[in-house]
């Protein structure tokens, strides 16, 4: 029988210190990822989002899981449910992250909580991450993550919620199995969802290679930086609602209010099916005060 010491919740508390360098040929390889004419070189300051790309968990080979993960445990809680995803983050954003910086992430668990789901039993893991280098502050952060119990029906595709139609800006992604394996690479994310369809589709039960999460936000927040290139995304949040294939091209919107600051977010499926929500705040950029 597990102690109390065991018990997910008595990891509420628990913290841990990282330091990164912002390497240039990280900048280079999300910038050919995401499609990028130009790679931020050092001293540039890093898009937005791009610093999840940074303080992967690497783990040696004898220590990853069937799923591709590392082993439970560790600073995560070992929570005995064999899928977990990203489901959603809040962000804020208080100075760029410099290409060449080194950079020290503070992360934090603040809650475990336990939920029923239509899909079985639920364990929500929120974590606070706070992102600093010499000058002080550059990203607060909370994350959650979600572990579900596996599948026990197939997979059925969502007819709801529909997306909504009226867009300010907008951007068709087609995406294929380069696209995830590399972003997958990019994160040091072994998570066999994204690169292996037998696993995908004969383990986990999905029609075909899932995209991953943060992928879908980078492009959603890539969305705004391209259309409104004289701002800067003050603060973002994101919550998954359905997942995407790679079996079928995908829209990432925007819809924005003249005047102002706030822009609604969400990706859709060809079959007009809300997948991604999200929201950004705006500012002016440095570059354009």
């Amino acid at each position: 029988m597990p102690s109390n010491h065991d018990h997910p919740r008595s990891w509420i508390g628990r913290t841990q210190t990282e330091c990164e360098l912002v390497s240039p040929r990280l900048a280079q390889q999300l910038a050919a990822t995401l499609d990028h004419p130009r790679a931020p070189k050092a001293g540039d300051a890093l898009p937005p989002l791009w610093h999840w790309a940074l303080f992967p968990h690497i783990a040696t080979h004898s220590h990853i899981s069937a799923d591709g993960h590392p082993q439970r445990g560790g600073f995560l809680p070992p929570i005995p449910l064999p899928r977990r995803m990203w489901a959603g983050s809040r962000v804020r954003f208080e100075r760029p992250v410099v290409v060449g910086s080194q950079v020290t992430r503070t992360s934090q668990i603040i809650d475990v909580a336990s939920k029923e789901g239509r899909s079985g039993k639920l364990v929500f893991v929120r974590i606070r991450h706070e992102l600093e280098d010499y000058e002080g502050p550059l990203i607060s952060e909370e994350q959650d993550v979600v572990y579900r119990e596996a599948a026990a029906d197939p997979f059925a595709p969502a007819t709801s919620p529909l997306a909504p139609t009226e867009t300010t800006w907008s951007r068709t992604i087609v995406p294929d199995p380069v696209l995830l394996f590399r972003y997958s690479a990019d994160t040091f994310n072994g998570h066999r969802i994204h690169y292996d369809r037998t696993y995908a589709t004969s383990e986990e039960g999905y029609p075909a290679l899932v995209v991953h999460g943060p992928l879908t936000a980078t492009l959603l927040v890539d969305l705004v930086t391209r259309s409104a290139p004289d701002e800067a995304v003050a603060s973002f949040s994101f919550r998954a609602v359905n997942p995407l294939f790679d079996n079928a091209p995908f829209q990432v919107c925007a819809a924005r209010a003249p005047d102002s600051d706030e822009v609604k977010l969400w990706a859709v499926n060809e079959a007009g099916v809300l997948c991604v929500e999200a929201n950004a705040t705006l500012r002016a950029s440095v570059a354009a005060l």
